[in-house]
């Protein structure tokens, strides 16, 4: 039966990841919806969520009106910079130091240039992903409305242990709520950090690449090595004399991230060992994909706060 069960989650892992992202998407909502909630003191939490929603969604609004411009403009600039024939033979006279991979995309240039617009359209066709993007946050309403009712249901499995459930239960609220108000603070600081700097350096569409930099801070590890190498990459082919000096960046960031803000704004609980997140990340991609990756880290913390738990209450009896 467990491995009957198992098997089942691993069919239904997409739709799993789904309900998951909305889960985490409720929980940055969660500090605001309470805030709002106890300013009006109502009956029915409902007023107060539809308020958050609509706060949430005018900021969103706002800030997209804001970057919108300016980032779909350095787009479409860098698209026509690929493009242009001039920089396609500024290409094939490029190499880096002789290094092999420089000289396969100098090689296939042409290739990669003909197959961009099929990649778009695949990425497009998948547009399963468009309507997870409405379904999910449907699915947080529903939870942040509901979530009281839910946990109650969930602790009513649990007769004979519902204080150690409970407690257990309310330890990796907090890890959550901690954990993507981290997250959330994290990814914020790249984009502002990476705008400032990359745009007082002169580097070409600074902003594109802020915002590209930005979700990608939501996946563990392997997010902030495609960020910085996009970072990178766009610097050279832009022709940006500087490239070094944006390399230096990037690390010195990197180190100031991880070993000053991460462990300041992460609790104890969240915090896990390196070796420990790496092998995660691995573990993660190798079951589910990117969305495998994603979720790696909270996993493992609430495995760890679980576990924890349990070895305390075998310890007290």
């Amino acid at each position: 039966m467990v491995l009957l069960g198992m098997w089942l989650l691993y069919r239904i892992r997409g739709t799993l990841f789904i309900f998951t992202i909305a889960l985490m998407f409720a929980y940055l909502l969660y500090p605001l919806l309470d805030l709002i909630d106890q300013r009006l003191s109502w009956k029915t939490r409902t007023p107060a969520l539809a308020l958050t929603f609509v706060l949430v969604i005018g900021v969103m609004a706002v800030f997209a009106t804001f970057i919108g411009d300016k980032v779909g403009g350095q787009a479409t600039q860098l698209a026509a910079q690929v493009r242009d024939p001039n920089f396609a033979k500024q290409v094939r006279a490029w190499s880096v130091m002789n290094v092999p991979v420089g000289e396969q995309i100098v090689e296939h240039y042409d290739d990669i240039l003909a197959l961009a617009p099929r990649i778009s359209l695949q990425v497009l066709s998948a547009s399963r992903n468009l309507v997870d993007l409405i379904i999910i946050p449907i699915l947080s309403f529903f939870i942040l409305k509901d979530g009281r009712r839910i946990r109650d249901s969930f602790l009513d499995l649990f007769e004979a242990d519902r204080k150690a459930a409970q407690d257990t239960l309310f330890d990796a609220h907090t890890l959550m709520l901690q954990y993507m108000r981290a997250l959330l603070f994290l990814c914020l600081s790249v984009l502002v950090t990476f705008s400032v700097v990359l745009s007082a350096m002169g580097v070409p569409y600074a902003i594109l690449l802020a915002s590209i930099a930005f979700p990608l801070e939501f996946v563990p590890l392997v997010g902030p090595l495609i960020a910085a190498s996009i970072v990178i990459g766009v610097s050279a082919f832009a022709g940006y004399p500087h490239v070094l000096w944006v390399t230096i960046f990037l690390f010195v960031y990197r180190l100031l991230q991880d070993y000053v803000l991460s462990p300041h704004l992460m609790s104890k609980g969240v915090e896990l060992h390196p070796l420990l997140v790496i092998f995660g990340v691995f573990a993660g991609g190798e079951i589910g994909g990117v969305p495998g990756i994603f979720l790696s880290v909270p996993v493992l913390a609430v495995i760890r706060l679980v576990w924890h738990h349990l070895r305390k209450r075998r310890l007290a009896v």
